[in-house]
């Protein structure tokens, strides 16, 4: 028996639950909200929910915390998208995408925690920034099950900001074997050792 593709289960599952709701007695008081409540309700179904969410991140508490709102008067939106709602810039576009420094930190765009050395950079190719490490206890991982596959998010420690993702095993000539694979606009680089910088 063959098993059916992920997009005809739920074009299947779509198209059975507007039938019944077609095949259902209307109310003029519901008729403009019948169509809209079955799209909205669909990713709130508990399998579906699963394969489209990355709560643990959201469900942690870290020593930075702030409203939406608050975020919002420090982050420009394209920094909001990504370290808040965990969106993912256009590669090869990024600031320090082919930025190689000798020395130095890249710190958080959210809260200015030092996250990385200069010296765990390394030319990946993949459009990112690329690192293959962190400094200690800086960057906190966790599963991310969106698009129906697991892949381990990394966020910052501090603040909770998303910063993108690790893969392991590609094969890269560095001492973890990782690539930490991270969106350009949730980092700043200074100079210097980052040790001066106060937690915000």
């Amino acid at each position: 028996m063959r098993i059916p593709s992920f997009p005809t289960i739920v074009r299947t599952f779509y198209t059975l639950t507007n039938a019944t709701s077609r095949a259902l007695p209307q109310h003029k008081a519901l008729l403009p909200f019948t169509r809209g409540t079955v799209l909205k309700s669909m990713p709130t179904i508990p399998f579906l929910g699963s394969l489209f969410s990355s709560a643990a991140s959201r469900d942690m508490s870290y020593p930075v915390q702030k409203s939406d709102d608050e975020w919002q008067a420090v982050l420009n939106k394209e920094q909001f998208r990504v370290l808040r709602e965990k969106g993912t810039e256009s590669p090869f576009t990024g600031e320090y995408d082919k930025h190689m420094p000798s020395a130095g930190v890249y710190t958080c765009a959210a809260c200015d925690a030092p996250l990385y050395k200069a010296t765990h950079k390394f030319k990946s190719g993949c459009g990112w920034p690329a690192y293959f490490d962190s400094i200690p206890g800086a960057v906190t991982r966790h599963t991310d099950r969106t698009f129906g596959m697991a892949r381990t998010e990394i966020v910052c420690s501090n603040c909770g900001g998303h910063l993108g993702h690790v893969f392991k095993g590609e094969g890269y000539p560095t001492p973890t074997d990782e690539r930490h694979c991270v969106n350009s606009v949730s980092l700043r680089f200074a100079e210097g050792d980052g040790e001066e910088k106060s937690k915000v």
